[in-house]
Protein backbone atom coordinates (compact mmCIF):
# COMPACT_ATOMS: atom_id res chain seq x y z
CA UNK A 1 0.00 0.00 0.00
CA UNK A 2 2.85 2.39 0.74
CA UNK A 3 4.31 1.75 -2.69
CA UNK A 4 0.92 2.41 -4.31
CA UNK A 5 0.59 5.69 -2.44
CA UNK A 6 4.06 6.72 -3.57
CA UNK A 7 3.18 6.00 -7.19
CA UNK A 8 -0.05 8.02 -6.94
CA UNK A 9 1.83 10.88 -5.26
CA UNK A 10 4.47 10.83 -8.02
CA UNK A 11 1.83 10.87 -10.77
CA UNK A 12 -0.02 13.75 -9.11
CA UNK A 13 3.20 15.71 -8.80
CA UNK A 14 4.12 15.11 -12.46
CA UNK A 15 0.65 16.08 -13.67
CA UNK A 16 0.77 19.27 -11.56
CA UNK A 17 4.13 20.16 -13.08
CA UNK A 18 2.81 19.52 -16.58
CA UNK A 19 -0.27 21.64 -15.89
CA UNK A 20 1.93 24.46 -14.60
CA UNK A 21 4.16 24.22 -17.68
CA UNK A 22 1.13 24.33 -20.01
CA UNK A 23 -0.32 27.32 -18.15
CA UNK A 24 3.01 29.12 -18.43
CA UNK A 25 3.02 28.50 -22.18
CA UNK A 26 -0.26 30.43 -22.51
CA UNK A 27 0.80 33.43 -20.41
CA UNK A 28 1.49 36.78 -22.03
CA UNK A 29 5.17 37.15 -22.85
CA UNK A 30 7.04 39.70 -20.81
CA UNK A 31 7.61 43.00 -22.62
CA UNK A 32 11.15 43.48 -23.88
CA UNK A 33 13.38 45.46 -21.55
CA UNK A 34 13.57 49.13 -22.39
CA UNK A 35 16.90 50.43 -23.48
CA UNK A 36 18.44 53.29 -21.55
CA UNK A 37 17.98 56.62 -23.23
CA UNK A 38 19.97 59.53 -21.85
CA UNK A 39 17.86 62.51 -20.83
CA UNK A 40 17.31 65.10 -23.50
CA UNK A 41 18.21 68.62 -22.46
CA UNK A 42 16.62 71.50 -24.30
CA UNK A 43 18.53 74.74 -24.54
CA UNK A 44 17.05 77.54 -22.48
CA UNK A 45 14.41 79.64 -24.17
CA UNK A 46 15.93 82.75 -25.70
CA UNK A 47 15.37 85.97 -23.83
CA UNK A 48 12.89 88.30 -25.54
CA UNK A 49 15.19 91.27 -25.09
CA UNK A 50 18.06 89.40 -26.76
CA UNK A 51 15.85 88.40 -29.67
CA UNK A 52 14.60 91.97 -30.18
CA UNK A 53 18.17 93.27 -29.98
CA UNK A 54 19.18 90.76 -32.66
CA UNK A 55 16.26 91.87 -34.84
CA UNK A 56 17.24 95.51 -34.32
CA UNK A 57 20.76 94.72 -35.53
CA UNK A 58 19.34 93.00 -38.62
CA UNK A 59 17.04 96.00 -39.19
CA UNK A 60 19.89 98.48 -38.77
CA UNK A 61 22.06 96.55 -41.23
CA UNK A 62 19.27 96.60 -43.80
CA UNK A 63 18.48 92.88 -43.76
CA UNK A 64 14.96 93.53 -42.40
CA UNK A 65 12.56 96.17 -43.64
CA UNK A 66 10.58 98.34 -41.23
CA UNK A 67 7.51 96.12 -41.75
CA UNK A 68 9.46 92.86 -41.27
CA UNK A 69 11.10 94.21 -38.12
CA UNK A 70 7.76 95.33 -36.67
CA UNK A 71 6.10 92.00 -37.49
CA UNK A 72 8.94 89.95 -36.03
CA UNK A 73 9.06 92.09 -32.90
CA UNK A 74 5.28 91.73 -32.42
CA UNK A 75 5.63 87.97 -32.85
CA UNK A 76 8.29 87.80 -30.13
CA UNK A 77 6.32 89.97 -27.72
CA UNK A 78 3.17 88.01 -28.44
CA UNK A 79 1.11 91.01 -29.42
Amino acid sequence: MVAGAAVVHHRNKVSQQQAAAEAAAYEEPAPPPQEYAPPQYAPPAPDQADEIEHLAQLHASGVLTDEEFAAAKANIIGA
